[in-house]
């Protein structure tokens, strides 16, 4: 699926809102990034220039790929042409705020809400005040910042149009349109960042400004969308309520996916969702074992996954699962033990990760320390990954047999 600039383009749409001019590139459609950029600021002679961090590495235990190196290039090329500020924020850069500063040398970074902060940020640059006191801002060589704890209501944050964000070429083959409803997850699975990113309350766009943006995009012309919530099924009251006003109000049919948490499901929401257009979910349960799925911090059962995928099964809504091996406490029999009931649920798809990804300030990085996984005294920029050291090879292996009957299962 191709990604979309959606974190950037809602950033840049609420900045044109507070009265700046704005250019936003897509850097992911450029095939010449950098002569791209050059011409950009040459032509546009911006007074700061943001730029979104959406991912830090492709989360690959056997050979990760380290993504900022690019962006430091960018960076540089960046500073070579003009003196203005250059602003880091994105998902990914909001797991390491202050690192993620000091190691690609930008000026500023936005911790969390951008469509909050970096308006604030040229608010005060433009009229010359400090810029210390802005909540969510990271200055760099300040080893702290003030964390912006307030949480604005997601209607106050415009929603971007086409003419800010999408790229020529849209409509040349299949996309997915990103809708984003909710922020934030209560859950405290032990290796998840999102709470790093987003926070734990739950924050939802009413469904009134949701409705807006899919009936927007429909009169454009597209039919396929993507809800990249977290957990599309919390709260399961919002989520049947959207599922009716997409069935009730919209003029033509949706094609739409989701991420789908295995647990709060019932069958008026599955129901609900194969009427509305919904036709794949990603289950993200991790392990087939509840030994594992205990330690991973998962609220959830492998009774309550399975139950899950029965009825979304059964409503004719394809199914991705996802399983994540290697973590603290797996073994050969639990490893076994979570393919064979993978294996079992007969869904449409399967994602198998071996390690799991070690992000500051989780409950695995305190079990990877624990456990000698990591130093006492490592960042955790570069990926580190917890995968139990005896069962490394033999999992590669295993899993490697496993696919070769399986063409529906992929790594």
């Amino acid at each position: 699926m191709a990604t979309l600039p959606l974190g950037l383009a809602c950033v840049a749409a609420a900045t044109r809102a507070a009265g700046h001019e704005t250019l936003l590139l897509d850097l992911l459609t450029e095939e010449s990034p950098i002569d791209r950029i050059t011409q950009t600021i040459t032509a546009f002679q911006p007074e700061v220039i943001g730029i979104s961090v959406r991912n830090i590495d492709d989360q690959q235990s056997a050979e990760p790929r380290f993504l900022l190196e690019p962006i430091k290039e960018i960076i540089n090329v960046c500073k070579s042409l003009t003196p203005v500020p250059v602003v880091l924020g994105g998902a990914g850069y909001s797991i390491f705020p202050v690192r993620v500063l000091q190691y690609l040398g930008a000026d500023f970074g936005v911790h969390g809400e951008g469509e909050y902060v970096f308006p604030a940020l040229l608010d005060k640059l433009r009229n010359n005040e400090k810029v210390s006191t802005i909540p969510g801002l990271v200055i760099l060589g300040k080893p702290s910042f003030i964390p912006l704890t307030e949480k604005p209501d997601m209607d106050s944050f415009p929603l971007p149009d086409s003419n800010l964000w999408l790229p020529p070429f849209l409509h040349e083959e299949e996309r997915w349109m990103p809708v984003q409803t909710r922020r934030g997850c209560p859950m405290q699975c032990s290796y998840c960042s999102t709470s790093s990113i987003e926070g734990r309350i739950t924050r939802k766009r009413s469904i009134a400004m949701v409705m807006k943006w899919l009936a927007h995009w429909q009169a454009a012309g597209f039919r396929n969308f993507f809800f990249v919530d977290n957990t599309f099924n919390l709260p399961l009251q919002y989520a049947k309520d959207l599922c009716r006003q997409i069935l009730t109000e919209l003029q033509e049919p949706l094609s739409w996916r989701c991420i789908i948490y295995p647990k709060v499901v019932d069958e008026e929401l599955a129901d609900l969702m194969a009427k509305s257009g919904c036709k794949q979910v990603a289950l993200g349960f991790e392990s087939g074992s509840n030994t594992i799925l205990k330690s991973m911090g998962k609220g959830f059962s492998t009774a309550d996954v399975r139950r899950v995928a029965s009825i979304l099964g059964e409503k004719g809504i394809a199914r991705l699962g996802f399983l994540l091996l290697g973590g603290p406490g797996e073994t050969k029999h639990t490893a076994l033990e979570s393919m064979q009931f993978a294996d079992s649920l007969e869904l449409e798809a399967m994602k198998i990760t071996i390690g799991i990804r070690i992000y500051p300030k989780t409950k695995l990085a305190e079990m990877a320390w624990e456990h000698g996984i990591i130093g006492a005294e490592e960042d955790l920029l570069v990926p580190r990954f917890y995968l139990v050291p005896d069962l490394a090879e033999w999992l590669q292996e295993t899993v490697q047999e496993w696919m070769a009957s399986r063409p529906h299962w992929m790594k």
